[in-house]
């Protein structure tokens, strides 16, 4: 069943043959863990790629003056993990963790890139992967240099409504780059 969620979310992105959707399924094994868990700290290499099946996570930066900065959530159905140190193999400057207990399917690069090497197919499934990542990231970008408050979060809401039940109020206002209390504010007046 959690396989099949998987190859659910895969099919739109970019379809397998049988032979490849088999070989990708097999590398996928069960992981839960508790809220609050640190699953990769900053200077550590991302070793898994997850498939969140259930709970909400973040990756975020601690800065020199101990301030947080949630980079990106993650929540079903959903690649997650820290990106740029899995596909590059280097230390990340980021910590993952989740918010709230949370199930995945996970793999290693070793296995990812064993598959990327043996199917083709596997290797541009994990490049779309990659490139439509890219595109959210700089799109985020752009909304953070050049929105306003208000436009930021009138965004969110738009664009994930859901969020404000399941991520607390604190970790959203910092995704947004916003103060907490302007969240708050905004929380009160903003409607759609």
């Amino acid at each position: 069943m959690e396989i099949q969620l998987l190859k659910d979310f895969i099919r739109p992105l970019h379809p397998l043959t049988e032979k490849e959707s088999e070989a990708f399924s097999v590398i996928w094994v069960p992981f839960a863990c508790k809220r609050k868990t640190v699953l990769t700290a900053a200077g550590e290499t991302e070793r898994y790629l997850y498939f969140v099946l259930e709970g909400v996570q973040r990756a975020f930066y601690i800065g020199d003056e101990k301030q947080e900065a949630t980079i990106v959530f993650t929540y079903p159905p959903s690649f997650s993990g820290v990106a740029d140190s899995f596909l590059t193999q280097t230390p990340t400057s980021y910590f993952f963790e989740t918010l709230t207990t949370s199930k995945f399917l996970r793999t290693t690069y070793k296995q990812v890139e064993t598959l990327m090497t043996e199917f083709s197919n596997i290797q541009r499934l994990i490049l779309k992967t990659t490139a439509f990542a890219l595109k959210g990231v700089l799109a985020r970008q752009a909304e953070l240099q050049c929105f306003s408050s208000e436009e930021k979060f009138k965004t969110l809401l738009h664009r994930s409504p859901h969020l404000l039940q399941l991520i607390p109020h604190k970790y959203l206002a910092s995704y947004l780059g916003i103060d907490p209390i302007t969240f708050s504010k905004l929380m009160s007046s903003v409607r759609l």
